[in-house]
């Protein structure tokens, strides 16, 4: 299948069933510019979604398939939504679950709710059936607000449209009023015949006729009624009948008529009417050719002293971005100079100079605040985050470029593999996590910072931070919190990696080949930091121990205690010492996180390089 094929989901088809949401499937489906595949929901399954991994998806009613393909479905397909109820409901009617309960649904706020609010968070778009219909489900879960949506109302087919004028031709003298029997609460039919006796009209009951039928009984009827006990999004039988000349008595329930198009005249309803598939397959062809729009941005200081290899950095993330935004600290070592001409010669590539007092008490909390300005400045509608020292290799821009087309509304932050290098890249570490928040959307009260909980303030009203945060975590503008990602990393994968290093090699093992599966799949970042050790160690000696005081409030005098590397104070330690450790460590350990001492007896495992 190629992605010119649209695949159309729904528990029933109009060869199942004659109802008003399968007819309006089978006519839009009728109109497609494109070749069509039908899947009832029930048989929904996981080779489904590989056989039409790369064709656009539309769901309609979709209650009988398997939750756990839908899991599958939201995650990794580009589709849109017809929504031609209350399937937020578990009644699928709000006014249903009030009389079967006797208390108002509250589903939106349950497990279900939950699933609505990503499965339809996720989608390209959504599909309703009427503007009170938008606004309910809006009201219940206000998320859904950002996603891209029309209201379609019913939809008939060009069929119907021929044999409307032919059976308005028909019959000139009506008797009756027509009304649906039905024994569905839901439906209305005692209400609708207690108000025939009222108003003394005879009453025609109908039930089980085709659509032709149907039609012809309204051709030869005054009337019709329909009184539904809950909201009805866009009967078609209520246009039907005023389009075929029946008066018609309906309740507030009846959730299209207060719109402009149902109270105008002939011409101008059948002129919408018949508008309403241009508008799908138009917004469909949209969605299905929709490229999303990324920048990258990273943040600068000295990276020529301090070897880091941004100038690649900035290079990967040009590969796949439509903007990369740099924020430069106040370089002194050349590196805003080689921006410069960077910038010269790729205008994707945006550079400026944010300076900072990084001799100030709380200089660590710069870094954040860095972050949140290069984030500030992005135009495109996803970011990308980078450091210095990372590298997106060439063959993940198209992965990301994919991640960005299925992420929907409902995910703000995704968080993605990070490989971390040691001594070289024959090694990859296995002593810290293997993910980063690293994709989200560009939504303007996300920025960089400490959380609100982890804040601290100082004697002279400075923030800084209890441990817990780097100071550069993912929080909301307005509230401080921290920003919810998803997240690839299993509990599984964590417990394999916490036994790999406890020494279990079947474990080893098995993690290995998890995270080289995922990497497969999801798009990677290649963090060199560790490669060179006695940079690292270094670095540590000079900075690190100072950004954490700064971070934390947290003073450490130089001695032999607090030195995690050498049993005796930095004062006393040699280049030569440094460099010799170094050596031992690339070559004896697959890792060491330096807050605590080496322990020589229990080297740290590692795993084989990626690009080895």
């Amino acid at each position: 299948m190629n992605n010119k094929t649209i695949v159309f989901v729904a528990d029933f088809f109009s060869e199942d069933l004659v109802g008003g949401a399968e007819l309006t499937t089978e006519a839009l489906i009728e109109s497609s510019p494109y070749e069509v595949k039908k899947i009832r929901s029930s048989e929904l399954s996981v080779d489904h979604v590989k056989k039409y991994f790369d064709c656009y998806w539309v769901f309609g009613n979709w209650s009988l398939a398997k939750p756990e393909i839908l899991s599958i479905v939201l995650n990794n397909l580009k589709y849109s939504i017809l929504e031609y109820d209350y399937k937020i409901c578990k009644y699928r009617s709000p006014e249903k679950h009030l009389v079967s309960e006797g208390v108002s649904c509250n589903c939106s706020k349950t497990n279900l709710g939950s699933f609505i609010g990503l499965f339809y968070g996720n989608a390209k778009s959504i599909f309703w059936m009427s503007e009170k219909q938008k606004e309910r489900y809006h009201k219940m879960i206000p998320s859904l607000s950002k996603n891209n949506q029309l209201v379609l109302s019913s939809v008939f087919s060009s069929d119907f449209f021929s044999k409307l004028s032919e059976f308005n031709k028909s019959h000139e003298n009506r008797s009756g009023w027509v009304v649906l029997e039905s024994s569905s609460w839901i439906k209305g039919t005692e209400d609708a015949e207690t108000w025939c006796y009222a108003n003394n009209k005879e009453i025609k009951k109908v039930s089980g006729l085709s659509p032709d039928e149907f039609l012809q009984v309204l051709s030869e009827s005054e009337g019709l009624v329909y009184l539904p006990r809950g909201g009805d999004t866009c009967p078609r039988m209520v246009i039907e009948a005023k389009l075929l000349g029946c008066n018609v008595h309906i309740n507030d329930f009846v959730e299209h008529s207060p719109e402009p198009w149902f109270n105008s005249s002939y011409e101008e309803m059948i002129s919408y009417l018949k508008n309403a598939k241009n508008v799908f397959w138009s917004e469909i062809n949209n969605s299905m050719n929709w490229k999303p729009t990324i920048s990258g941005y990273l943040t600068t200081k000295d990276c020529i002293s301090q070897k880091y290899p941004y100038d690649d950095c900035i290079s990967s993330m040009l590969n796949f971005c439509d903007e990369v935004v740099v924020v430069d600290g106040g370089s002194t070592d050349g590196t805003w100079e080689h921006l410069s001409r960077l910038a010269e010669k790729d205008d994707k590539l945006k550079i400026f100079k944010v300076e900072r007092d990084w001799m100030h008490v709380r200089h660590a909390v710069f870094d954040g605040l860095q972050k949140a300005e290069a984030r500030s400045r992005c135009t495109k509608e996803f970011c990308w985050q980078m450091d210095a020292d990372e590298i997106v290799p060439p063959w993940d821009g198209s992965k990301i470029i994919s991640l960005c087309g299925r992420m929907g509304t409902s995910s703000e932050l995704v968080s993605l593999p990070v490989i971390e290098y040691w001594g070289s890249i024959d090694k990859v570490r296995i002593d810290v996590t293997p993910w980063k928040w690293r994709l989200s959307r560009n939504d303007p009260n996300i920025t960089h910072g400490i959380p609100t909980h982890l804040r601290l303030k100082d004697i002279d009203g400075n923030i800084y931070a209890k441990q817990g945060t780097d100071g550069c975590d993912y929080i909301y503008k307005d509230s401080g919190e921290l920003v919810p990602h998803s997240s690839f990393y299993t509990q599984d994968a964590h417990n394999a990696r916490m036994a790999a290093l406890s020494g279990n090699v079947d474990a080893l093992n098995a993690y290995e080949k998890w995270i080289k599966d995922v990497v497969v799949k999801l798009p990677s970042v290649r963090h060199f930091s560790w490669i060179d050790i006695k940079r690292k160690i270094l670095t540590y000696k000079n900075y690190w121990q100072k950004h954490w005081e700064s971070l934390y409030g947290i003073s450490q005098d130089d001695t032999a205690e607090n030195n995690k590397f050498f049993d005796k104070p930095w004062s006393q330690v040699t280049d030569a010492e440094i460099d010799e450790l170094a050596k031992k460590m690339s070559k004896e350990l697959g890792g060491h996180i330096f807050h605590s001492k080496i322990d020589w007896s229990r080297p740290t495992p590692w795993i084989r390089g990626f690009d080895s």
